[in-house]
């Protein structure tokens, strides 16, 4: 018995849902079919592809080893019906994992641009930190992820994307507004951060933290804005990306400190190198990085 599409699909979704009740949720097919259907694959290989714990599902290290060329072989596959679909150029769902600062500043207004020129409107968006993100891609979760810092994980490929850079922000009335700062003034300073995992928490430890002796941790946010006005509450100084801090810098809730460090940092568009660029994906690449259509510009290099 050869192996079928409908049986792929069916592993892949047990992955990605955790259990086979949400699979068959998400396949719209009975909880006995998608069970059957995972019998016969396992059946197929002639081992398991799950561990079984209280009636929990586990991936083995088979099924990790299966994962990526099920997903590349339903990508294909996908590629293959649009070939002859002559009502559409793109098709099918494009999954998007992207970091606070990008999900909040730069996401919204690229994809605009993005179902403008391609006429797609399937993408689903799931703003997590950086960390998550690469836990997600290595689990073929998700098609690319956008974040602010690079993932250090082996599968995945960072293309480098665009260029940003870190700032130190305090509410106006802070003692060190007004003067330019060296390093050794941030020290016994209390800090108000992201959570570790995030890409602007990375910066932060890359940056500062490892210039410092003397440093704590006033208060530990996992959303921007709300590290933003606990600053301009004057509950500690805080370091943040110049585009998520641009309006409260605008408007005089917060002011930048001159310091003597520059704190430049990069923007990465990461996938997994197993994963197969299909139509969708690489137009979408494309697209961030010559979003105003010049493709003359070579991408920038990973």
């Amino acid at each position: 018995m050869a192996i079928t599409l409908r049986q792929l699909r069916v592993f892949v979704t047990i992955v990605h849902e955790g259990s086979l009740t949400a699979a068959a949720q998400a396949l719209h097919l009975t909880k006995p079919a998608v069970s059957a259907a995972l019998a016969e694959l396992e059946k197929r290989y002639g081992h398991r592809l799950f561990d079984r714990h209280h009636n929990r599902l586990f991936i083995n290290d088979l099924g990790r080893q299966l994962l990526p060329l099920a997903d590349e072989l339903l990508g294909r596959a996908a590629t293959v019906e649009q070939l002859f679909d002559r009502h559409t150029q793109l098709s099918g769902k494009l999954r998007i994992g992207a970091s606070y600062t990008i999900g909040h500043q730069l996401l919204p207004s690229l994809l605009q641009g993005f179902r403008r020129l391609t006429g797609h409107t399937d993408q689903q968006v799931t703003i997590v930190n950086s960390a998550t993100i690469g836990e997600a891609l290595n689990a073929f979760e998700l098609d690319i992820g956008m974040v602010e810092g690079r993932i250090d994980h082996a599968p995945l490929m960072a293309r480098t994307w665009r260029h940003d850079r870190m700032l130190v922000a305090a509410a106006p009335e802070h003692p060190l507004v007004g003067r330019v700062a060296t390093v050794a003034d941030l020290e016994h300073q209390q800090w108000v951060l992201r959570e570790p995992g995030s890409g602007t928490r990375e910066q932060f430890m890359h940056f500062l933290a490892a210039r410092l002796e003397h440093w704590q941790t006033a208060l530990e946010l996992n959303a921007t804005e709300a590290i933003i006005n606990a600053t301009a509450a004057g509950m500690g100084l805080t370091c943040v990306s110049e585009l998520e801090a641009r309006h409260a810098l605008a408007d005089g809730r917060l002011r930048e400190l001159e310091i003597d460090l520059a704190m430049p940092r990069q923007f990465h568009l990461i996938t997994h190198r197993d994963k197969y660029i299909s139509p969708l994906l690489a137009r979408f690449i494309d697209f961030c990085h010559h979003p105003d259509g010049d493709t003359s510009r070579p991408h920038a290099p990973a």
